[in-house]
């Protein structure tokens, strides 16, 4: 991460870093809830890449620095999951974000508890994306992860490893990971996967379990050559 993001006072999302233009509820955060002052250093984004470094002036942000492009992973992570209900699949979403996968896809597995589609599959992938976004603003990412679902487990189980028990350790060339439902991943589920991942000796929740993936995965991208 590069040091002015870093010591950036905050790190927030607007249209366009080559005219930034702080959008109302981010005015409101950095003066009524962080109590920044004018002057202070705030890095922005459009959560695709391009960021610069800015300091607070009166209801705006002046920029200060010339605008900064990180380019895309070679091999974005991505983490499939069958989402949990209610307020577990919100945490996975930030936490997963967090941590720095590149895509999160929504999956209908056979066991699935929570089902969505038409409108009610809009609904929580919009509320999702919110979520990324203020995760990303948080951790000081410049992209904010691609938000996809749901889909049908069984169109991505044949290129997509699985996390199941008794798999074998990730590995560096292992890019995306498939994390089942509370009731596991049922026998057509489990004999369609190209392959089996390990996260660990214990039964863990489906949120927990993506975000253990989503930190090897991110470990491990770190130290490839």
């Amino acid at each position: 991460m590069d040091d002015a993001l870093r010591r950036s006072a905050a790190h927030v999302l607007v249209d366009d870093v080559a005219a930034p233009v702080l959008s109302d509820p981010a005015r409101h955060h950095l003066r009524r809830v962080l109590r920044l002052r004018d002057g202070e250093a705030v890095t922005v984004t459009d959560g695709a890449g391009r960021w610069r470094s800015c300091r607070l002036s009166g209801d705006g942000i002046a920029p200060e620095d010339d605008i900064v492009v990180e380019p895309p992973n070679v091999e974005p992570l991505t983490i499939y999951v069958a989402m949990p209900k209610g307020d577990r699949a919100d945490w996975l979403v930030q936490k997963c974000t967090e941590v720095g996968v590149d895509r999160i896809v929504a999956v209908i597995a056979e066991r699935s508890v929570a089902r969505w589609s038409g409108d009610r599959a809009a609904r929580p992938v919009s509320r999702w994306r919110r979520i990324a976004e203020e995760a990303a603003m948080q951790a000081r990412r410049v992209r904010v992860p691609e938000l996809d679902g749901p889909v049908a487990a069984t169109t991505v189980l044949g290129a997509t490893a699985i996390a199941e028990p008794g798999g074998r350790e990730l590995e560096p060339r292992d890019s995306a990971v498939a994390i089942g439902p509370e009731g596991g991943w049922s026998p057509g589920e489990l004999a369609a996967a190209s392959d089996q991942v390990s996260l660990g000796p214990y039964v863990l929740r489906v949120e927990t379990a993506a975000v253990v993936a989503a930190a090897r995965m991110v470990a491990l991208r770190v130290v490839r050559p």
